[in-house]
């Protein structure tokens, strides 16, 4: 794990989900996974929008070319999946169903995320082409 995913991460846990750095504020989930090719465990903090019951995340990487590791391990594990969230309570941690968002709701979504943030917009400049994918992660209560 990176210093910066460190940090973010020690601070989500110590201010109950509320994170400064990077100006996430209450808008990060800690998503963990398995490893595509490992099958260990990873945790990463992710930017989150509440959508209903759910929360959206997307694999934007910062404009990167390719998709983040996070996004393969999705894909390669959905069942093994939870989230720790903000709650009333502090920081809760959920078992989480996923589902990669369709063609159909993928616009709806993407708008979502740009009015949130138009840094992800600038993200489009730099991903060559790379359509994000997003999914939505959804608490097995």
């Amino acid at each position: 794990m990176n210093d910066f995913n460190a940090t973010v991460i020690n601070e989500f846990r110590s201010n109950n989900g509320h994170v400064e750095t990077a100006g996430f504020g209450k808008n990060l989930v800690l998503l963990h996974t398995l490893g595509a090719k490992s099958g260990e465990a990873r945790i990463s903090p992710l930017f989150a929008l509440p959508d209903g019951d759910s929360w959206l995340v997307i694999g934007s990487f910062a404009g990167s070319p390719k998709a983040p590791a996070w996004v393969h391990n999705l894909r390669a594990h959905p069942g093994s999946v939870a989230v720790e969230a903000p709650s009333e309570n502090g920081v809760e941690r959920l078992d989480t169903a996923v589902a990669e968002v369709g063609d159909d709701e993928w616009e709806s979504a993407w708008q979502k995320f740009i009015a949130a943030s138009e840094q992800f917009l600038k993200y489009t400049e730099t991903a060559q082409g790379r359509r994000f994918p997003i999914f939505r992660l959804t608490p097995a209560r």
